[in-house]
């Protein structure tokens, strides 16, 4: 695997057609850090993030988008987030054994994918559609259609060493390309899951579509990057107010608070619970960060 971490953005010249392939590496790496995902939440997890970072760039905007995927089931939350800013975070929760390559009813219950949009100017919009089909591309299709009503599809795949996603869509200002579109669409449902994971972008685009004029574009590098810091946790425990941390430390002793993204453990004891509590905002008490 010859290429890293980066959206790659290609049209197909004169197809009506554009397409979008993600590989994620140091940055997958980074959210599987310490953490003990069974093989198949893993797997899972990274599919939803590999769809996030295809669906940030389908749509033009300063914000975030957030792919969460939510059910009854085993699997019980899939949260996945994109910034325009190309960086992403993201984490699982399960709480039984969840079978390896079932279809979504199975490894969610009855279940919805809700995509959240929110740009930094403007409204947020949402949009949900269950949790139906074999797999979590089978359901985006469906929140493409309804959603975006642009015909999208999408293939997924990842495991202990990369994530990564293919998505084809038809340009918005198109029309008559249904015959480009179809052809386009079969070549693309060759690609295998071994394909996606370990072949480089341009390898990829001409094993698929070697007969096709297509242009690639530079990659966009994607990054981990988590929005926890010791500012925002003395924030949250300041809100709390004094009399709710001081039952916590008269029970536990000091106050302990795990980042659920990066996995980062906060300590404070009460001489810092006491600083945070008795100073501003700006000035946060230097609890411990591991």
């Amino acid at each position: 695997m010859s290429d890293g971490d980066g959206l790659y953005r290609f049209v197909f010249e004169n197809a009506g057609v554009r397409g979008e392939l993600v590989h994620l590496d140091a940055s997958w790496q980074a959210m599987l850090k310490g953490r003990d995902y069974p093989d198949p939440v893993r797997d899972q997890f990274g599919q939803a993030m590999a769809a996030a970072a295809l669906l940030s760039g389908t749509i033009k905007f300063e914000g975030s988008l957030i792919l969460q995927a939510q059910g009854p089931g085993p699997l019980t939350t899939l949260v996945a987030q994109a910034t325009h800013e190309r960086s992403l975070r993201g984490l699982a929760r399960w709480n039984d054994e969840v079978p390896a390559d079932a279809p979504l009813p199975d490894v969610f219950g009855d279940g919805r994918v809700v995509i959240t949009v929110s740009p930094d100017k403007g409204e947020r919009y949402q949009g949900i559609v269950p949790l139906k089909g074999d797999k979590l591309e089978d359901a985006l299709g469906v929140y493409f259609e309804q959603s975006e009503q642009l015909q999208t599809r999408l293939w997924l795949a990842a495991d202990g060493d990369r994530a990564a996603g293919l998505l084809i869509q038809v340009l918005p200002s198109e029309s008559g390309h249904e015959e480009d579109w179809n052809r386009i669409g079969t070549l693309a449902e060759t690609v295998t899951r071994q394909e996606l994971l370990q072949l480089p972008a341009d390898q990829l685009l001409y094993r698929l579509f070697n007969e096709e004029q297509v242009r690639l574009f530079d990659p966009e590098p994607l990054s981990f990057r988590c929005g926890c810091s010791q500012e925002r946790i003395s924030d949250s425990l300041r809100a709390l107010g004094r009399s709710e941390l001081e039952d916590i430390l008269s029970e536990q002793g000091v106050i302990e608070v795990d980042c659920e993204f990066c996995n980062r453990h906060y300590r404070f004891d009460p001489v810092d619970v006491e600083q945070l509590l008795s100073t501003g905002p700006q000035h946060n008490a230097p609890a411990t960060t591991q």
